[in-house]
């Protein structure tokens, strides 16, 4: 198991935050009125990835320090790995699938989504043309290794789903966790697994050196829909039900910090985003990630909230795959809550 990457990105004192939107118009200035809440440990299964992007942005431009929030941002190689973290203390609050909630209601554990950042998944599944050069149809995967970044994970469930559209099952195939960033893209080239479930950039800069077919692909709300048969939702910041009640002021403020970088999202352009996010994120192609970020960008949530059959569609989507859920009575209003987004909305006008 990789260990996690400990990153810290909040402006420090009133001249730091001063001196940073000078040299990066897009950061805010933090507000010096902004009651301290404290620090909040968020954990997250590869940052870099633009699944993520609310969260780099409301961490990069400020917006959680404006809130009065201390934020760190452990970085984990798959959101498996993050809810680990939360379930063992290592962190408060995860960034990842809201399918996890639904996981983990039936495990006997309350978690609930309090923002959502993305409306789709944003994932692909690729297949090397090296190592499968005579693929045609997701029915020749059957008996080769597919990398995901964890089993258990996101990438894990996309890929498993898009099997079953043709007929395989997760017996059928072995998937493999290979992480996420470098290592996810190293182990497709090195012919580690045959096909590769993962996001942007990664497999924007797969698919332009032309080494990988692009077999499944949930990079669009169009494709979205007609894959999921309903608005899935994918990335949000969900928290254990204790968390929320007893810290409700933080909870908000990280609503809070997401909303308003979703509002910044919409009019932000290509200059504004590469100077917002950290150098490591671009993969050294600047212009291959504003690619990725243009096929992607439609799928961000416009203002936060759990579309009305958001739940329902991604409880339909883990049945399929895990048809234990299906005996397991969720209760989907205990997964998620709009109450902290509809304040955020009215403190950001969106």
């Amino acid at each position: 198991m990789n260990r996690p990457l400990h990153t810290r990105r909040a402006f420090g004192a009133l001249s730091a935050a001063s001196a940073a939107a000078v040299f990066a118009p897009a950061a805010v200035r933090a507000q010096t009125d902004a009651t301290p809440l404290g620090r909040v440990t968020i954990a997250v299964g590869g940052q870099g990835v633009l699944y993520h992007l609310p969260l780099a942005l409301a961490d990069q431009l400020g917006f959680f320090r404006a809130e009065g929030l201390d934020v760190t941002v452990r970085d984990f190689a798959a959101g498996a790995l993050a809810v680990q973290a939360v379930q063992e203390g290592a962190a408060d609050v995860c960034a990842g699938a809201f399918e996890h909630t639904l996981r983990q209601q039936a495990r006997g554990q309350a978690y609930r989504s309090l923002v959502v950042q993305g409306r789709a998944p944003q994932l692909a599944l690729g297949v090397s043309q090296r190592s499968l050069p005579s693929f045609k149809e997701l029915g020749d995967l059957e008996g080769r290794r597919i990398g995901v970044s964890s089993v258990g994970s996101s990438t894990h469930l996309a890929a498993s789903l898009l099997l079953a559209r043709v007929g395989l099952s997760s017996k059928d195939v072995s998937f493999v966790p290979v992480g996420s960033g470098t290592a996810a893209l190293n182990a497709l080239r090195a012919g580690q697994v045959h096909a590769l479930c993962h996001a942007d950039p990664i497999m924007t800069l797969l698919e332009q050196k032309a080494d990988t077919r692009i077999a499944g692909d949930m990079r669009s709300l169009k494709a979205a829909q007609e894959i999921f048969g309903g608005n899935m939702p994918a990335s949000c910041l969900y928290a254990p039900q204790a968390f929320i009640q007893k810290n409700a002021p933080q909870a908000q403020a990280l609503a809070n910090g997401i909303v308003h970088a979703l509002k910044w999202l919409q009019t932000a352009g290509p200059a504004d985003l590469v100077k917002a996010v950290p150098p490591g994120y671009l993969m050294g192609d600047r212009g291959l990630y504003l690619a990725a970020f243009s096929r992607v960008r439609e799928t961000y949530s416009t203002n936060g909230l759990m579309a009305d059959d958001g739940a329902a569609t991604a409880l339909r989507v883990l049945a399929r795959v895990h048809p234990e859920m299906a005996d397991f009575k969720v209760d989907l209003a205990r997964t998620y809550t709009n109450e902290f987004v509809r304040k955020a909305r009215q403190k950001f006008n969106v």
